[in-house]
């Protein structure tokens, strides 16, 4: 292609996940209706940055990274003359995926501006590789319900439909939760019967959340790997849970690492988080509570 031609802007949309889903540690997340935009131009002749803070306007970028990596995965070197633009709607360091979402908008962009050489497979490795575990990305990239894993090094996904009437309500606290502090909580080694436990219900859960089965997903939505030990690391979790159950949400746990959570509800969810809302405000007035729906296209091109 002559050099006139080429693509110079790409602009990248990318869907929140929530990840682990009660029983599926590492290994399930979902897309949620919450994104960051993030805008890639060739220009200039240095590498800048609109829309984050200085800390992070450098070459360890997230998106930069993402980018970068899929530029050698295609055999090329990333440009010194690139803008990257980011508009953000994920809050960072709540359990929502914020990382995933600018190491895959980055994956993106450089397949999209160096013509489309990637699967989406390869981006899911490219991405994998920066990030450490594939359930983000793996939603980020693929959008509904994915079920991942590593086997060598090399990660695998499968996609899953959530059912159109299962609803999330996401509790946002108004601070942030390290995952590496998160992940400190966590036991070394757990007892057989719980990793047991764990398998069962987390084969179960993807069939009912399929199915849109509240009584199935109300058992099978329960963990004993790492939500007791996480839960102590938020306050207030506690009270929001006890709130939406009486408020009839199907379940509830903690999103990704935390400090988000994530209610399942079925019927009108802008209601129910409206009086979700109204009662952790008389506990937690800072925190935001929002009504999601999946996304099931995932990472998507936009400009």
């Amino acid at each position: 292609m002559l050099d006139f031609m080429k693509k110079k802007k790409v602009t990248v949309r990318v869907p929140a996940t929530s990840a682990n889903i009660g029983p599926g540690f590492d290994s399930f997340a979902c897309a949620l209706s919450l994104y960051n935009t993030i805008t890639f131009e060739l220009c200039g002749s240095t590498l800048a940055f609109e829309g984050c803070d200085e800390a992070f306007r450098n070459r360890e970028n997230l998106a930069y990274r993402g980018y970068e990596l899929a530029m050698k995965k295609m055999g090329l070197s990333a440009e010194d003359g690139l803008k990257i633009t980011i508009d953000a709607g994920v809050p960072v360091c709540r359990g929502l995926g914020s990382s995933s979402t600018l190491i895959v908008a980055g994956a993106m962009a450089a397949n999209e501006l160096h013509d489309k050489k990637l699967s989406r497979m390869e981006i899911l490795e490219v991405a994998n590789e920066i990030e450490g575990h594939p359930d983000n990305v793996a939603a980020a990239i693929a959008g509904g319900l994915t079920a991942s894993m590593l086997d060598d090094g090399k990660p695998y996904t499968v996609k899953y439909r959530m059912n159109e009437d299962i609803h999330t309500v996401v509790v946002i606290p108004d601070f942030e939760l390290s995952t590496a502090l998160a992940r400190g909580a966590l036991p070394q080694e757990v007892p057989f019967k719980d990793a047991v436990f764990n398998l069962s219900h987390a084969a179960l859960l993807l069939r009912a959340l399929e199915l849109g089965d509240e009584d199935m997903i109300q058992v099978s939505l329960k963990d004993r790997l790492h939500q007791d030990f996480r839960k102590k690391l938020i306050p207030g979790y506690a009270e929001s849970e006890k709130f939406a159950l009486e408020l009839g949400a199907i379940a509830y746990c903690i999103s990704g690492a935390g400090s988000t959570q994530l209610a399942l509800v079925k019927g009108d969810a802008a209601e129910f988080a409206d009086r979700l809302r109204e009662k952790i405000h008389t506990v937690c007035p800072g925190w935001t509570v929002l009504a999601l729906s999946a996304d099931n296209d995932g990472v998507k091109v936009v400009g």
